[in-house]
């Protein structure tokens, strides 16, 4: 398993609503205390609608709050990897890349998005029991 997580757009929603199960939240907990990693793909997705200004400075607060992490080549090179071998959409091939050129461990709800892809770490906090 990877050094840290990566946080997945529909967990911090999840987290942030409070739908995820009990043991996934208690998970989460000490991983959202520290500095969140967060891709910018996930910036970009939480903040891209027009909610309600309260959930909206929820939202920003988050991300604020956390390690946005950037397109690097390596992320790019690593990107293109990914598509190249597997039918993915885009956004989630660069989350994908960016979990694993940063030893991540990629914290989603779909993991049926990712499970192709080698050298990827992925769980499922509503899974965990």
């Amino acid at each position: 398993m990877g050094t840290g997580y990566l946080i997945d757009t529909n967990v911090i929603i999840g987290y942030l609503n409070g739908r995820i199960e009990n043991n996934g939240m208690a998970f989460m907990h000490p991983i959202i205390d520290k500095i969140p990693n967060i891709s910018v793909i996930n910036k970009i997705e939480i903040l891209r609608f027009n909610p309600p200004d309260d959930n909206y400075k929820t939202l920003l607060d988050f991300v604020k709050s956390s390690n946005v992490l950037s397109l690097t080549e390596n992320i790019v090179d690593k990107t293109i990897s990914i598509c190249q071998v597997n039918k993915i959409k885009l956004p989630d091939a660069i989350i994908a890349a960016t979990a694993i050129v940063n030893n991540l461990t990629l914290i989603t709800r779909t993991t049926s998005d990712f499970k192709k892809i080698a050298d990827l770490e992925f769980l499922n906090p509503w899974d965990i029991s």
